[in-house]
């Protein structure tokens, strides 16, 4: 069930850095083209996916453990 719930929350992690990612391009972006990230929607989404990605996993549930 745990299992489920990361890849989840991984899911939309991705989702919605693709999401902001494709906005900052759209809204903000490089019109000379000159910015590797920013200058094609494609990168942009694709950097916003890696750092919602990112940002999810570094919130990571560490296990309690009982020792007895």
């Amino acid at each position: 069930m745990l299992k489920n719930l990361n890849i989840a929350g991984w899911l939309i992690g991705i989702i919605l850095g693709s999401v902001a990612g494709y906005l900052y391009w759209y809204f903000i972006g490089c019109n000379s083209g000159t910015c590797a990230i920013t200058s094609s929607p494609v990168n942009s989404t694709l950097y916003g996916a890696l750092m919602g990605f990112l940002l999810v996993g570094s919130f990571k549930r560490e296990k309690k453990s009982e020792s007895k």
